[in-house]
């Protein structure tokens, strides 16, 4: 046997081995490296990653607070330090908003000289981290939106956990270590950054949907979204690697410029890569027939933690689906906009229709969910740059219309977060009409009656869907939504139009029965109802954001090599105005490789 294995390979042709684009090529014969030789790194702009840093390192640290605080945090001390932590990972993104979008100042803000730019460089997009991280206007404003679901959290959480017995830090950082990954994944330009922003986002609300200690349904929930959700990571990574396999490459900038300069003769190891993205990202959103781990998780999981797993959890996903999908492979539109299409029905009626049958009120806003992820695929399989933006505004408007939603259930859950059936909500109008109020505008707003945001957001949906030419789902989707507006009614009525427990309606309601609005929750469901209404009278503002959201696909700039001086000292000189200017216009057209889709 090994004689014949030796002459086998004797009569062998030798191999050449060619590395991927932008990689070394390795030949016989070719001269070794030098060892002494620096090591090629990529170029880090810090503050473009502040964001993620912010939020990575907040996360550590109120841990490692919280294990030298041996008599315990103050009332309030964890909320208050989640909260100043997505504040200032939303300020530090302010300057990548007006960088991307060539603003000179806000206010008293100056942002031409910025202390991370070595060089003065063009308004608009960039990449760093050798390409593997993006900032455009969609990116920074997915990562709005993840902060601002954790504040709304994070203000839910903070008597909801003392009144469960199970006030500490772990679900606080948690959601903090949660939102970094979001975020990694809004901006991710590389397909394993982005598994990896995936990954991080998901382990930790596995977590938290099994945080309550005192509920078995907690577990069971924690461990259903678990095992459902790596099967689904399974199907994404596998879709990585043959796209890996298709274009030679994992970055989404290289993937686009390859597939614009060659035309496969075969492409089907790339449209099996796109459709097993397609089943892992639909996954996460909870798109039908994806969708079974939802009702479930939603209602054994804490309700505050449904508030910002239905909200900042469900934005990043729909963030990477924009990234992948619209803009590094928008040239196959044609082969993957059927299948959103079906994607975006199923869930349309799939979603409306399962959530009229149900009795319990988070079960049932779980498949009202599942109704809005059809309303933003519409978005979404419109491809167009309208499509992109009534994608950002479905988002902020559904973030805060959910968080309100959530948090009067979380209120009414009461101890044990096991008040949830529509009995318990029956003369609620009455016992509690602050609160009853509250939760009939939010409801209201999801079912997209005018003056709301909702309605704003699905009409921007529906009309990108008719330019686009998809006129017969824009009509499903209207049709859906009347028929979704049925399980909100039937909420509003068991407040308004019921009968409580303490008998009829001529005697006062006992005190039992009142429900405490704390201060931090309250301040949560404030500010929901104030952007749910003023947007939905005054929309302009956060549309003209939303407009300003543009992804893009950015090549980062080759570094600017200084050269030595014929001084004996052999140090560096200055580059002279001409060659700064010659330098600066290589920059500029070495920029965007696409700025929409």
């Amino acid at each position: 046997m090994s004689g014949v294995l030796s002459a086998m390979l004797a009569q062998a042709p030798p191999t050449t081995v060619t590395g991927v684009p932008g990689g070394p090529s390795i030949l016989p014969g070719s001269p070794s490296v030098d060892p002494n030789a620096p090591v090629a790194t990529p170029t880090v702009l810090w503050a473009a990653v502040l964001p993620i840093l912010v939020l990575a390192v907040g996360g550590l640290l109120l841990l490692t607070i919280s294990s030298f605080l041996k008599k315990g945090a103050p009332k309030g001390f964890y909320t208050l330090y989640t909260v100043v932590v997505a504040g200032l990972a939303m300020a530090s993104a302010v300057p990548l908003w007006a960088k991307v979008n060539g603003w000179t100042e806000i206010a008293w803000w100056d942002f031409r000289d910025l202390w991370w730019q070595s060089t003065p460089t063009a308004p608009g997009p960039f990449s760093t981290v050798g390409q593997a991280i993006g900032v455009d206007g969609f990116g920074v404003f997915v990562t709005f939106l993840i902060c601002v679901a954790v504040v709304l959290a994070a203000l839910l959480n903070d008597d909801f956990l003392r009144r469960e017995g199970l006030d500490g830090p772990e679900t606080y950082a948690l959601m903090l270590f949660s939102a970094c990954g979001g975020v990694i994944m809004a901006m991710a330009d590389d397909l394993i950054v982005l598994f990896l922003g995936l990954e991080t986002l998901s382990i930790a609300v596995y977590v938290l949907a099994a945080s309550h200690l005192k509920r078995a349904q907690s577990q069971e929930a924690g461990l259903k979204y678990f095992v459902l959700g790596g099967f689904s990571s399974a199907f994404l990574l596998y879709g990585v690697a043959m796209l890996y396999g298709a274009t030679g490459t994992t970055n989404m900038v290289e993937m686009k410029d390859f597939l614009a300069g060659t035309i496969p003769t075969e492409n089907t190891l790339l449209l099996l890569g796109l459709a097993l993205m397609l089943v892992g990202l639909a996954f996460k959103v909870a798109a039908v027939p994806f969708h079974t781990w939802s009702p479930d998780v939603y209602d054994g999981a804490p309700t505050p933690a449904v508030a910002f797993m239905a909200s900042g959890v469900k934005a990043a996903p729909f963030a990477a689906l924009v990234r992948v999908f619209l803009v590094a492979f928008g040239q196959y539109a044609t082969d993957w906009r059927p299948v959103v299409y079906s994607l975006a029905v199923l869930s349309l009626v799939g979603g409306s229709i399962l959530a009229i049958v149900q009795t319990n009120v988070k079960r049932t806003l779980a498949y009202s969910s599942v109704s809005h992820v059809g309303f933003i695929l519409i978005a979404v399989e419109a491809a167009t740059a309208k499509g992109i933006s009534a994608v950002l505004f479905y988002l902020a408007a559904y973030t805060f219309m959910v968080a309100g939603s959530f948090g009067v259930v979380t209120l009414v859950g009461r101890a044990g977060d096991g008040h949830h059936t529509l009995e318990d909500y029956r003369g609620l109008g009455r016992t509690n009409p602050l609160l009853a109020g509250v939760f009939t505008i939010f409801l209201l707003a999801q079912a997209g009656v005018p003056f709301t945001v909702g309605f704003v957001a699905k009409f921007y949906a529906v009309v990108a869907a008719v330019d686009a030419g998809s006129t017969v789902l824009a009509v499903v989707g209207m049709v859906s939504a009347t028929i979704a507006a049925f399980l909100y009614l039937r909420i509003i009525v068991a407040m308004y139009m019921t009968e409580g427990d303490d008998g009829g309606s001529d005697f006062p309601a006992r005190r039992a029965q009142r429900i405490r609005i704390p201060f931090a929750s309250g301040l949560s469901l404030l500010l929901c109802l104030v952007v749910t209404l003023g947007f939905g009278l005054f929309p302009g503002p956060l549309t003209d954001l939303s407009a300003a959201g543009t992804p893009a696909l950015v090549r980062e700039p080759t570094p600017i090599e200084t050269r030595p001086s014929a001084g004996p000292a052999g140090g560096e000189t200055t580059l002279t105005p001409d060659e700064l200017e010659r330098l600066q216009q290589q920059f500029e057209a070495s920029s965007p490789s696409s700025t929409d889709s």
